[in-house]
C-alpha cells in the first residue's frame, strides 16, 4: 500500500481576492435576477390592464387612454380602398408581401391595419389581388411601429391606383391619405380577424416569460459563481508542498 502521506488531498484554502470578487459579483447577480422577476410581474399586471381595456373600451376611449407599442386594441369599422404591400417579405421561403390597409373606425381617428403576409405571383410586374371585407367590423390586434427602418427610405409611392407597392411605410406616407391617422399601426391577432392573410408574426414586445428567461440566467450566474468560488478554494496538498499559499 502507498503511504497515505504521499497521498494528495483537497484542503480548504482562504483567498481573500477570490471571496472578494465572489462577495462584490455574487449580489450584484442575485439583484439582477430578483429585478427581472418583479419586471415579470410588472408586465402581466400590465398585459392584463391593456387586455381589460382592450374589452371594455371603445375606439374612442382607447385612444384617450394612450396609445403604446404592444398594446392590444379592439376597434370597429370598415377597411378602406388604399392599401400598402410591404415589399421584401418572405415566409417559408417565398417571397411576398405584408398587406397594410387604412382602416375608418365607427369614431374615433383612422387607423393602418397590418392584415398579414401574402405571396407575391411569379412574375414581379405583377401584384397580388387585394380584397376587403364589405361593411362594418370588428377588429383585434396588437398596436405596432409603423414598418419604416431607420436606414431605409423609400422612394416609391408615386403609382395612383391601389395597392401601392412600398419597401416602407412611415406615418408620414400615411398621412399623405390621411393627415388625422394615428401613429401606430394595428397588427391583426390572427387569421381568423376580418380580412386577415397570413397573420402569424411573433410578438413585438417583452412579455413576463422573456423576463422569467432573463432572471433565470442571471440566477444561474449567481449559482456558477458560487460553485466555482467553492471549488478553487479547495486546493490539491501533499507531503511535498512547501506552503499552502502558491
Amino acid at each position: 500500500m502507498s503511504d497515505p502521506a504521499d497521498q494528495s488531498r483537497r484542503q480548504w484554502h482562504f483567498d481573500w481576492r477570490l471571496m472578494l470578487f465572489a462577495g462584490l459579483f455574487l449580489p450584484l447577480l442575485l439583484g439582477l435576477g430578483v429585478w427581472q422577476l418583479e419586471r415579470a410581474q410588472e408586465k402581466k399586471a400590465q398585459l392584463a390592464q391593456w387586455q381589460q381595456e382592450a374589452d371594455s373600451l371603445g375606439w374612442v376611449e382607447q385612444q384617450a387612454s394612450g396609445l403604446e407599442a404592444g398594446k392590444p386594441v379592439t376597434v370597429s369599422g370598415r377597411y378602406g380602398e388604399a392599401s400598402w404591400l410591404l415589399d421584401n417579405r418572405t415566409r417559408d421561403g417565398a417571397p411576398g408581401y405584408e398587406v397594410l390597409t387604412l382602416f375608418y373606425p365607427e369614431r374615433g381617428r383612422p387607423v393602418v391595419v397590418n392584415r398579414g403576409w401574402l405571396q407575391a405571383p411569379r412574375r414581379r410586374d405583377e401584384l397580388p389581388e387585394i380584397s376587403r371585407p364589405e361593411g362594418e367590423v370588428s377588429l383585434r390586434g396588437r398596436l405596432s411601429e409603423f414598418p419604416e427602418p431607420p436606414v431605409l427610405k423609400d422612394a416609391s409611392g408615386f403609382e395612383k391606383e391601389w395597392p401601392r407597392r412600398t419597401q416602407s411605410l412611415s406615418h408620414q406616407q400615411a398621412q399623405e391619405i390621411r393627415d388625422d391617422v394615428v401613429g401606430l399601426v394595428v397588427r391583426l391577432s390572427g387569421p381568423e380577424q376580418p380580412g386577415a392573410y397570413r397573420a402569424d408574426w411573433a410578438p413585438d414586445m417583452m412579455g413576463p416569460q422573456t423576463h422569467y428567461g432573463y432572471a433565470l440566467q442571471w440566477f444561474s450566474l449567481a449559482a456558477a459563481l458560487v460553485i466555482l468560488t467553492v471549488v478553487a478554494s479547495y486546493r490539491k496538498t501533499g507531503a511535498n508542498d512547501d506552503n499552502d499559499n502558491g
